[in-house]
């Protein structure tokens, strides 16, 4: 029972804070208000009324009682009744009204036709509150004529119910717009944490963020900023470190490749150039790698644009890029660009043709990038993102790198909130499929 409850509160209890924290403030003092004016209009205003109505239907039984058993004093009467209480009282002779002139849902109407009822009894009265702004038309039968009635509304229905309901509407209006501008106040700065959060998570620099609201907010963003700054600095020292070890790498392997050019046994010689050449294309991964931890700052990027330079650099007649229309996103562009060439490079490499296809949805942008290659078995689709992992275990280098191309390509999509997803393409080959937020 409780927790098909609680899922039904999840469900219909917003999601943000600044929702539910205003929730807390306002629900409590619409639930009291709402508590004080039924309270009120039950045990005081319809209390109020009834004493009022029964005191007005005994005047009119009085003038009536008056009326039938001295009608020589009856201007007399009528005329102190309109100068002491703003009575006007005829006398008329016309058929009684057949038709009802209240009102069913008003209280003043239900409590003015149960006095009229209890003193004059059934089909010998009819009234109407709406006829007149500031009036109550009321006739009664008596024996062959009708005496009619004017009387202030004020007699029969108490006034102060407007200035009640005025008086406890307006404060809370004005308190929830108060809890509303504090409430704002208090969640800017969450907000602002968080989105700090998510476009560090993206692997952008928040360089502007700076701590602001509450002792315990500032505090947690103050230690948010301390913990970017310190990963940032070990990504730098991580990627300069990897950066400078193969780049110092490749000056004793230009100086084996000038000595092996000069040694006479040609056999020799071939054999270590290719153990040179296999540690340069190693060196060139490990840079490529590097690359992908270096600072860059994002930017608005057009993928037909950067497919199309894509497609430029490679030259290569059997890569079909379809882009249906102008998407825009943002991103890294040396970072997404690499992404790209990477995974489009590993299907010519395997396959003779790759085709590209880039599908936009609600707010995220799919590209589909399919080879005609052997595939990859579905049972290795996770090993595949590991670093340094690949499938030919004898680690023979001529179409195989050192196993950091896909780790490099989901690196790069996952620092831009994306996800990667490997499957069999139409072609019998790879598919890659690629989602990117825009």
């Amino acid at each position: 029972m409780f927790y098909g409850l609680n899922k039904f509160l999840k469900i219909v209890l917003p999601k943000r804070l600044f929702y539910r924290a205003l929730i807390i403030v306002a629900a409590p003092t619409i639930i009291l208000q709402v508590i004080i004016t039924i309270v009120f209009f039950d045990s005081i205003w319809i209390k109020a009324n009834k004493n009022i109505t029964r005191s007005l239907v005994t005047q009119l039984k009085t003038i009536q009682d008056v009326y039938q058993n001295d009608k020589d004093n009856l201007d007399f009467f009528t005329d102190s009744y309109k100068n002491n209480f703003n009575f006007e009282i005829g006398i008329i002779n016309e058929p009684f009204p057949s038709y009802s002139g209240e009102r069913k849902f008003s209280p003043m109407d239900r409590s003015l036709r149960r006095e009229l009822k209890s003193a004059f009894g059934n089909n010998n009265y009819w009234f109407s509150t709406s006829n007149f702004k500031n009036a109550v038309e009321i006739k009664i039968k008596s024996e062959n004529e009708i005496i009619e009635f004017l009387v202030p509304k004020e007699m029969v229905s108490a006034s102060s119910i407007r200035l009640f309901v005025l008086w406890t509407t307006l404060p809370s209006i004005l308190l929830i717009l108060i809890a509303v501008v504090f409430l704002k106040n208090q969640t800017k700065p969450l907000v602002r944490l968080a989105k700090a959060a998510e476009r560090f998570g993206k692997g952008d620099y928040v360089n502007d963020f700076r701590p602001s609201g509450a002792s315990e907010i500032r505090k947690a963003a103050y230690e948010f900023d301390r913990m970017a700054k310190r990963i940032n600095r070990h990504l730098n020292q991580r990627s300069e470190m990897l950066s400078g070890i193969s780049h110092d790498l490749r000056t004793p392997l230009t100086r084996l490749k000038l000595q092996l050019a000069m040694l006479k046994q040609k056999d020799i010689s071939e054999k270590m150039s290719k153990d040179i050449n296999e540690m340069e294309r190693m060196l060139n991964d490990y840079l490529q790698f590097a690359k992908t931890q270096s600072h860059e700052d994002t930017s608005l990027i057009s993928l037909a644009e950067m497919f199309s330079n894509i497609k430029k650099n490679l030259e290569n007649d059997n890569l079909t890029i379809h882009v249906p229309e102008e998407i825009t996103l943002k991103g890294r562009y040396s970072s997404l660009k690499r992404c790209f060439e990477n995974v489009i490079q590993n299907g010519l490499t395997y396959g003779k043709k790759v085709n590209l296809e880039v599908n936009k949805g609600l707010n995220r942008v799919t590209i589909n990038i399919e080879d005609d290659g052997p595939g990859i078995p579905e049972d290795q689709y996770k090993n595949v993102f590991k670093p340094f992992f690949r499938l030919d275990k004898s680690r023979s280098l001529n179409k195989s790198g050192i196993g950091l191309g896909l780790a490099v390509v989901e690196d790069i999509v996952n620092s831009h909130g994306g996800n990667i997803q490997l499957g069999k393409s139409k072609y019998k080959g790879l598919q890659v499929k690629i989602s990117l937020p825009f």
